[in-house]
């Protein structure tokens, strides 16, 4: 965001001395070192609950064992914690393109990149390299990016990406990638199969579960057809021994949806609690230019579920803009049941929207209505007041 930031800034009165300059060798060095700074914290705090860490691969030798580097370990439970990968394209020339593992380990910043996928991962890494000078395509299978979210969520991020120079290509993938001289020359498919040259392509189509060469057979633990641990409402899978949380099972792959699922299992075994893992109302949000955030029902989900609706909708400059003559348009849409009143759903995309959203996440949790909503007075002057004050229904 910083360099858009800077081109805001002459709105507000600023002048630049000179041209900003960017350094991907100081981002990397400085993020290197946030990272090891927090491991460090993370080593302490293990170290101080008293936790021995064993640093290597672990395999299953039985439901009740586990091998790490030829050391044997036996335990009564064990939990399955490994998370997932990058799910890469099985394409020729596939080895020369790099996953969101890769990044920030490049060691110098691409001019031109491929974004091969339109989820979370792939949005967001389209406006880091897009903001930091690099000239970004985004390639896409299917027919709307960010799948799952609102329709009109999925619009306005899109239509914000365009207007930013990305270039967003449908009904597309890679069906090649050739080393040259010149870059990675990459070969599609659909209607346009002319090749294109970047310096870098990502794969962001995806993770997969990091299920193999666990040794989960040994243990009885099954998976399903994606590779994913099947677990119950308790974490626990098919070994009666053996738990799992996180993307490895593969139910809502977010950090803080893994973090509540050990949470949850450490407070059944360990803390007296009868607590099964709730997956509803569950906040996200992409950290895309322009942000998204969403909690609970999308349009879509909620037809489906057989709600009968009232929808509401605003789209508006963020007053952030407003002296700047440009930016992406904000939009707040809230999801309602028509016959109790209830908001089903809250979605927003602007400035600020993941803090936003935090925080009426809770409204959505505990089931309020949109009279309660209505009741609530909004500080003025801030975007996130539009969401208590909408009062004429879209539908």
């Amino acid at each position: 965001e910083f360099s858009k930031h800077f081109e805001q800034a002459a709105g507000y009165g600023w002048t630049l001395p000179e041209s900003p300059t960017f350094s991907w060798p100081q981002l990397i060095a400085n993020k290197d070192q946030e990272i090891d700074r927090l491991n460090g914290i993370y080593l302490k705090l293990l170290a101080n609950a008293g936790v021995t860490l064993f640093n290597g691969r672990g395999r299953f030798l039985d439901a009740n064992t586990v091998e790490v580097d030829g050391q044997v370990i036996q335990a009564k439970r064990i939990l399955i914690a490994v998370g997932g990968r990058p799910r890469t394209l099985d394409i020729p020339g596939a080895e020369h393109a790099i996953t969101s593992d890769e990044a920030f380990h490049l060691p110098e910043l691409p001019k031109r990149v491929l974004m091969v996928g339109a989820g979370y991962i792939a949005v967001e890494f389209a406006g880091i390299f897009n903001g930091l000078g690099s000239d970004v395509m985004l390639a896409y299978r299917g027919e709307k990016i960010l799948r799952g979210f609102d329709g009109d969520v999925q619009s306005a991020v899109e239509k914000a990406l365009i207007g930013r120079g990305i270039g967003v290509v449908y009904h597309t993938t890679p069906t090649s990638i050739e080393k040259t001289d010149h870059g990675l020359q990459v070969t599609f498919d659909g209607s346009d199969k002319t090749p294109q040259v970047f310096d870098a392509v990502m794969m962001a189509a995806g993770r997969v579960p990091y299920t193999w060469d666990l040794g989960l057979e040994a243990a009885g633990v099954e998976t399903n057809e994606q590779g994913a641990i099947v677990v119950d409402a308790y974490s626990q899978t098919s070994s009666p021994s053996v738990y799992a949380v996180g993307d490895v099972t593969d139910r809502v792959n977010l950090t803080p949806v893994a973090l509540m699922e050990g949470h949850a299992l450490a407070d059944t075994l360990f803390g007296g609690m009868d607590r099964p893992v709730e997956h509803q109302d569950i906040p996200a949000a992409v950290f895309s230019q322009p942000p998204v955030a969403s909690v609970g029902l999308t349009e879509m989900e909620a037809r489906d579920q057989g709600h009968r609706l009232r929808l509401f909708r605003s789209e508006f400059t963020p007053m952030k803009y407003t002296l700047t003559g440009g930016g992406e348009k904000g939009l707040m849409k809230l999801v309602v049941d028509a016959d109790t009143d209830r908001v089903l759903g809250v979605h927003v995309v602007g400035p600020d929207a993941p803090e936003m959203v935090q925080g009426f996440a809770v409204a959505v949790k505990a089931q309020l209505t949109k009279k309660d909503f209505d009741r609530t007075l909004g500080i003025h002057p801030t975007a996130a007041e539009e969401l208590v004050t909408m009062r004429v229904p879209i539908e």
